[in-house]
Parts: C-alpha cells; structure tokens; sequence
C-alpha cells in the first residue's frame, strides 16, 4: 500500500537539528515501495522531485514510450522488445513544462513463441528519459538498452523473416490479424511483426502521460509490388487506448527492407495531434544501444 502523502513541515524556529517530523517524514520516503529516492532535480532537471513516491502506472507509462521509441528506431522485426518489469525511478514535476521520468526497467522479446525466448529468457535492462510536456502526444526519450540480440543473429532473423515476406502471394490481401480465437497463423507471423514494429512509430508518437496503446489487430493488409528490394505494405490496425477503452482504427503505409531505415505513414481517427507523419530514422541493434530524440 502506497504511504499516505504528508504535508511538509512548516519551517523549524527553534534551535537547530531536525524536528521529528522531518525525520519520520524522510523515513517514510524511503520506505516507499514503489520507486528510489527521487533526490535533487539540478540544473538538468527543472522542477521539483515527487514527494511521496512516483506512481507504478507513471513509470510504466515512461517504459512502455521508451520501448515504441526504441522498436521503431531498432528498424528489426527480430529486435522487438516489451517491457517485463519495472525495476525503480524518478519523475520531476514542472507545472509549466511537464513531466521528466527517469525509468529503468527489463525486456523480454515481443514473439513469446520464439525458441529463444525460452533459452535466453529476458534480454536486460533498459534505462530511459522520458519528458511528457503537458499532456501532449510524442514524448522526448533518449532510452539506453543492453544485452540486445547479437547483431550478427538479428540479421539473419531479418533476412529469413524478408525472405518469407517475398514469397508470400503478391499483391497480398488479408484481413483480420490474429483471428476471433486469437491465433496467429505461423505463416503471418512475419506480416504481424512487420505491422507491430511500424505500429511502434504510430504508438510513440499518440502516447501521452496518460494515454497509453497497443495494438489489438490487424484488419486489413495489401502488400504491393515494387522496382526495387523493400518490402511495401499498406494495412489497417485497430489500437487499444487503455485508460479510456477507445478503439482507434489508423491506416499505416510502411516500407522496409533489412539494416535500412523504417518509413512510416500513417492517418489514425480521432486523433487530436497532426494526422500523417513519417518517419525515416534508423536504429542500430548493438551492444548497448542508445538511441534519443532529445
């Protein structure tokens, strides 16, 4: 259970030494289960530190911007993560501004029915800053992330996963992504990766302090043919707004091909932000990786 919050004590005028108060007041601080010690802001910081503890659902709300951001920078299917756990952190508040969280938390790779996510189990921690201004959408990450696939077998995961999106019937059309059971056919495990990871882009770029989405499914999926390599694909996903249960339909146009840049379209329904944006940045999947957009 989260400690009561305390007012602060007025200031001591008596002779000098902490009042008892005080000291009871940091004690409970300390206890506080959710987070560490939020300590000084600086000058890095503005703002003042949380009193009383940051709540859970703040920190996972930073984690989970980070590993959208990180996904679409990543640009690999196979380098896919989401979060396992919250591990500590610490927000500063700024009325003016917004809200800065330091978030360090593990990963575990985004397909559960890989052979190695049963050998290798969870890949790490990431450490992030994550800076919400005032409620808007497309949060300032920079997000440091180690233990990640070796580069070496990330590529060749990629290339078999491109290989298999090749050979799937061209132009492609497909509906309805997992299945009213929830099954995802093996053999559309590639376009499901492929959409999550464009998805990311869309997901980071809609999340706010407090709106958080993940991808419930694909609706409809037609992949076209093109003069160069790149795979290049339109489809329809339905995002799940979590505090507001709100299903939101967007359209997403990608184009990839293995180790290059993501490019990412897309045009979401009831979106209060600027409705087509695109992305061109690339990612690198080695040992740590940091990527940022501060």
């Amino acid at each position: 259970m989260q400690p009561r919050r305390q007012r602060l004590p007025a200031p001591w005028s008596g002779p000098r030494g902490p009042r008892p108060t005080a000291l009871l007041l940091a004690l409970l601080l300390l206890l506080a289960p959710v987070v560490a010690p939020a300590g000084s802001g600086g000058p890095d910081d503005p703002g003042q530190p949380q009193d009383a503890g940051v709540p859970r659902r703040l920190l996972q709300q930073a984690a989970r911007a980070a590993l959208h951001f990180f996904n679409f920078r990543s640009g690999s299917p196979s380098a896919l993560r989401v979060l396992a756990e919250v591990q500590e952190g610490r927000a500063w508040m700024n009325p003016k501004e917004g809200c800065k969280v330091h978030v360090v938390f593990s990963t575990e790779r985004y397909n559960p029915e890989s052979l190695l996510q049963e050998r290798e189990g969870r890949l790490g921690k990431c450490s992030a800053r994550v800076f919400f201004k005032n409620q808007k959408p497309r949060p300032t990450i920079n997000v440091t992330c180690t233990r990640l696939i070796e580069k070496k077998k990330r590529q060749q995961e990629d290339y078999l996963l491109y290989k298999q999106m090749k050979q799937l019937k061209n132009p492609l059309e497909i509906v309805s992504i997992p299945d009213n059971h929830g099954h995802i056919d093996p053999s559309l495990r590639p376009i499901w990766d492929l959409a999550f990871l464009g998805s990311s882009y869309v997901m980071w770029e809609m999340t706010t302090q407090v709106s958080h989405y993940y991808l419930a499914q694909l609706t409809s999926v037609r992949q076209w043919k093109t003069n160069d390599d790149t795979i290049d694909f339109d489809y329809t996903v339905l995002l799940h707004e979590l505090s507001t249960q709100e299903i939101i339909p967007c359209r997403i146009h990608l184009v990839w091909y293995p180790g290059k840049p993501l490019k990412v379209k897309y045009h979401c329904q009831e979106l209060q932000t600027p409705e087509e944006a695109s992305g061109t940045e690339e990612g690198s999947a080695v040992v740590p990786t940091e990527l940022s957009n501060f």
